[in-house]
């Protein structure tokens, strides 16, 4: 049966020099071992702990993808900070039968520099309208992050499209994060696949999705409610102040 994802697996194929860094990372040493992941879903989320290599293996299939490093469309071409990883020259992407006609690579804490890209280049002489008019019609910068962030995805992101994000929960309060869970729940509809890095227990909870946790032990499909993210964050809503009180002591 053929998919119908624009991404089906991700690998590595080429040989990791033992003094690169990239070859310490667990998410890397987990893809050799394992022969690399497969995508199921429309929706798939990569968690772990800090440090396993999430945003940097989501980094390298962005940019694997033709999707510019800071984030953004393949049309994108700044850098303000040539600090991505060289993990894309080492993995291989296959692609679904079917093309993506949309696409973007958002990460949280390079939106600023979207932004300024985007307000650089409506300053220039142009024949055609406004960039910012296919991201809401105002200026990224006049917008809190938050609103920034949600603005690109309801106004750019057209369906039919890959969408690749790095921890979008670092811009969005929870009532925001909802709300992106509607977005994604309507671009699924018209045909679209998200590869989501996350700490965000709340975004787990996306009907459908398949979650890979990656731990220095190997990567696994689990259910949201296995997750240290949940357990953790259960834990603690269910009793804040003894948690705090068992952190804290007499502090």
């Amino acid at each position: 049966m053929r998919s119908n994802l624009y991404i089906n697996d991700v690998k590595i194929t080429k040989e990791i020099p033992e003094d690169n860094y990239l070859s310490k990372l667990p998410v890397v040493r987990n893809l050799m071992k394992s022969g690399g992941l497969h995508f199921d879903k429309k929706v798939t989320f990569l968690v772990g702990e800090n440090g396993v290599g999430k945003s940097t293996l989501i980094e390298g299939i962005a940019v694997a993808m033709g999707f510019n490093p800071e984030e953004g469309t393949v049309n994108f071409h700044f850098s303000t900070n040539d600090s991505h990883s060289d993990l894309h020259h080492f993995l291989t992407v296959s692609r679904g039968y079917v093309r993506h006609r949309d696409g973007f690579f958002l990460r949280a804490e390079s939106l600023y520099n979207v932004a300024s890209n985007m307000d650089e280049l409506d300053a220039a002489p142009s024949f055609g309208p406004a960039i910012n008019t296919y991201y809401g019609g105002k200026s990224l910068h006049k917008q809190s992050h938050g609103e920034s962030f949600l603005a690109l995805v309801e106004n750019r992101f057209g369906g039919n499209g890959l969408y690749i994000l790095d921890e979008p929960e670092a811009a969005l309060s929870p009532m925001r994060l909802m709300r992106l869970m509607v977005c994604m729940q309507e671009l699924v509809n018209r045909n679209s696949q998200f590869i989501i890095s996350t700490h965000s227990p709340v975004l787990m909870t996306f009907p459908g999705a398949e979650v890979l946790e990656i731990t220095d032990e190997g990567i696994r499909s689990v259910d949201y409610k296995e997750t240290e993210h949940f357990i953790v964050t259960k834990r603690f809503m269910d009793a804040p102040e003894k948690m705090i009180e068992g952190l804290l002591g007499s502090h």
